[in-house]
């Protein structure tokens, strides 16, 4: 007996391109398997036969089928309106079926995957009687109406694993093809599709330039619905160590190594893709097809990224060669011990970028990166082009695109509209002052009962603006100017927008397997006079406190990163130094690790999901205490922004100094503004300061908007 095949049904109304879709992706599935082809128009009796075709369908095709047996069936002679041949269907490695009805209720036990091709109506119509001519036409509406029914009775679109818009341009054979290949189920079969994607071949250009960041984005990907700048916004340059840190060597400040690169990219050309996830099903765009798979986000995750697939250009002295871009919610702590709450964002939100730009601030080098593709050659000297654009335009006079030093940031972020922006939006805060203090008190109280040593407790800070009342792009201009940062970032995913000035680094996993993450405990305000502010970074320094909850983090960080590290490689190489950004003055500690070989890398950055600094320790635990002090889910906030890349490192950032932008779904062209903002409770913090730390850390963000802290 012949092994069962894989079954593969491509569903969808008439006239929607199912039949040259199929014939399409057979000839593709052709360069490694062997592959039979059935179309349901050939069994269906007659013009008022779609039940009776499914019915005959199912048992005399897919049953013998699936049970690796060769289908026998009578066809229908449209000619004659009669019983035809009997023919038969091979149970080849791949069977391809096609046709109205394809993926019914009755069919789908026997299938393996599921695509759903959609068109608009008008064009179906025209392409199925250009097709047929006028054999169909008398018969278009008493077709049309036995489809409205069986849909009615059986909502086939919601099953499907794949969706796909077919514009009969050619590409959408291709899309499923990618789309298919991202079903666990399907994974054995497409084990050679899946191979190739470790055959990627990268295009580089380098270029002397130091062009501004901001106009190259929008000149190459200001009109993509979905864009990534991860925007190393603090110049490099500039930060030395301060005299007192001087160690008699050149080295710069430890922020200079995260300041060196800036990376910008969207999901266009021939590999581009996007992923959502939220509360365990991941839909990935490629194209105009779409796919859902059920499972945890991690694991997917490792799937498609977890390998090196691409190894760094000579010369090219960054970790980033394309791949996987955008934010990871903290939501996402259901699958690392944390419990289940959906949130109103999406869990995860990532781009593959088959293209790419990388700035080299260090070096004044720009670095043009593109997997070879039929487009990838177009898309280089556009890039090129807008490199050149961009470095030549002067700066703007209002300092739209320019940095800005933190004596210029603290001076001008004390409230009134900002540059190029309307007046700042109202903010309303989740908790009262009184209600966050007896959060911080009930923290106290976990903490004397022995349940947590140090709880990470958050709030946040909402707005509704109307539509024109906030540009998410303007706004983050604004944001990069008063507080520049390492690990600054702008997302954007269709109607949501993430606009961050971290200044704290998650978690590094370089491609050999080198792993560093930097948390940040311990925050003192900047101060216009210089005096002072020396005075309050000597405070910070100084402060038992700040210095406890920072080691309570830095041992959490220890043990996250010890569950996948080569035994004894674990150190601390920097603990409780004080860094100084424009607004805040900032305790930050660095752990490094070394990846032990063979590790699925996407579980090594679960291990440690969220970042302790967000959470607390015990994580566990404190992560259950608040849920029920915060009672609503954090969302993108508290999670991470970065990258995984084809070499297979990453580089993640605390989601931290975030603003949110949520495009209203009513469509009237209103926004939701959300920032977290938040502090370590541990037993002898005091209520009045706990609060004053989360007006502190707000302030950079809304000064940028022109925005004050709402009263009360």
């Amino acid at each position: 007996m012949t092994p069962a095949p894989v079954i593969i049904a491509i569903d969808g109304r008439s006239g929607a391109g199912k039949t040259t879709l199929a014939i399409e992706l057979a000839a593709r599935l052709r360069e490694h398997h062997k592959v039979s082809l059935f179309h349901l128009e050939d069994i269906y009796p007659g013009w008022n036969g779609l039940a009776a075709g499914i019915e005959q369908y199912v048992s005399t095709v897919l049953e013998p089928l699936r049970r690796g047996q060769p289908a026998e069936w009578v066809s229908w002679d449209w000619n004659r309106h009669y019983d035809g041949a009997t023919r038969t269907t091979l149970p080849a490695e791949i069977v391809l079926v096609e046709g109205v009805g394809a993926a019914a209720a009755a069919a789908r036990p026997f299938l393996h995957a599921a695509v759903w091709a959609e068109a608009p109506e008008q064009d179906r119509r025209r392409r199925a009687l250009g097709r047929d001519g006028a054999s169909y036409e008398p018969y278009w509406d008493q077709w049309a109406a036995q489809e409205q029914e069986w849909l009615a009775a059986d909502d086939v679109q919601a099953h499907v694993d794949v969706r796909v818009l077919n514009l009969a341009d050619g590409a959408a054979p291709e899309h499923v093809l990618e789309a298919l290949q991202h079903l666990p189920a399907l994974a054995p079969a497409l084990s050679p599709e899946l191979a190739a994607r470790h055959g990627l071949q990268l295009r580089t250009e380098r270029i002397d330039a130091a062009p501004d960041a901001a106009r190259l984005f929008e000149r190459l990907f200001g009109g993509s619905a979905n864009a990534v700048w991860l925007d190393s916004s603090l110049d490099p340059h500039s930060l030395q160590p301060a005299p007192e840190d001087r160690d008699g060597t050149d080295r710069p400040a430890p922020a200079a190594e995260r300041s060196r690169f800036s990376i910008l990219a969207d999901d266009g050309g021939r590999f581009g893709q996007t992923v959502r996830h939220s509360s365990g099903e991941t839909s990935v765009s490629v194209g105009g097809a779409t796919v859902k798979t059920e499972g945890p986000f991690f694991r997917w995750l490792d799937d498609a990224w977890g390998r090196s697939a691409v190894e760094a250009p000579q010369g090219y002295p960054g970790e980033f060669v394309l791949g996987w871009l955008g934010y990871l919610g903290y939501e996402l702590k259901r699958e690392t011990g944390g419990s289940d709450i959906r949130s109103e964002t999406p869990d995860a939100c990532l781009l593959f970028a088959g293209r790419g730009v990388v700035l080299d601030h260090l070096e004044g080098v720009v670095w043009l990166l593109a997997l070879d593709a039929p487009d990838a050659g177009d898309w280089l000297a556009a890039a090129r082009s807008a490199v050149a654009d961009a470095e030549a335009e002067p700066a703007a006079e209002n300092g739209e695109h320019a940095g800005a030093g933190p004596a210029a940031a603290r001076a001008t972020a004390g409230g009134g509209g900002a540059a190029g922006l309307p007046a700042g939006p109202v903010f309303a805060a989740r908790d009262t002052q009184i209600a966050y203090k007896a959060k911080v008190s009930e923290a106290q109280y976990q903490i004397a009962e022995g349940n947590s040593y140090e709880v990470c407790l958050t709030t946040a800070l909402t707005a509704r603006v109307p539509a024109g009342g906030l540009d998410p792009w303007q706004a983050y201009l604004a944001l990069r100017r008063r507080n520049p940062a390492p690990f600054a970032s702008y997302l954007r995913f269709g109607d949501l927008t993430v606009a961050s000035t971290s200044p704290e680094r998650f978690l590094r996993i370089a491609a050999d397997g080198g792993m560093r993450a930097e948390p940040i405990k311990g925050t003192r305000r900047r101060d216009t006079d210089t005096v002072l502010d020396a005075g309050l970074k000597r405070e910070l320094e100084a402060s038992p406190k700040d210095r406890a909850e920072n080691i309570m983090i830095v041992d959490l960080l220890r043990n996250d990163l010890s569950h996948f590290a080569v035994p004894g490689s674990v150190s601390v190489s920097r603990l409780c130094a004080v860094e100084s950004y424009a607004t805040v003055h900032q305790m930050v500690s660095t752990i490094d690790a070394r990846l032990r070989p063979g590790m699925p890398r996407a579980e090594a950055v679960a291990a440690c999901f969220p970042a302790g600094s967000m959470t607390g320790a015990p994580k566990v635990s404190t992560m259950a205490i608040l849920d029920r002090l915060e009672r609503v889910p954090r969302g993108v906030y508290s999670g991470a922004i970065g990258y995984f890349s084809l070499t297979g490192a990453t580089d993640l950032a605390v989601a931290i100094r975030t603003l949110v932008v949520s495009e209203s779904a009513g469509g009237d062209g209103g926004a939701r503004l959300s920032l977290g903002v938040g502090g370590a409770i541990t037993a002898d913090s005091s209520p009045e300061e706990e609060y004053e730390e989360v007006r502190t850390k707000a302030f950079g963000v809304l000064s940028a908007l022109g925005a004050a802290f709402p009263a009360g």
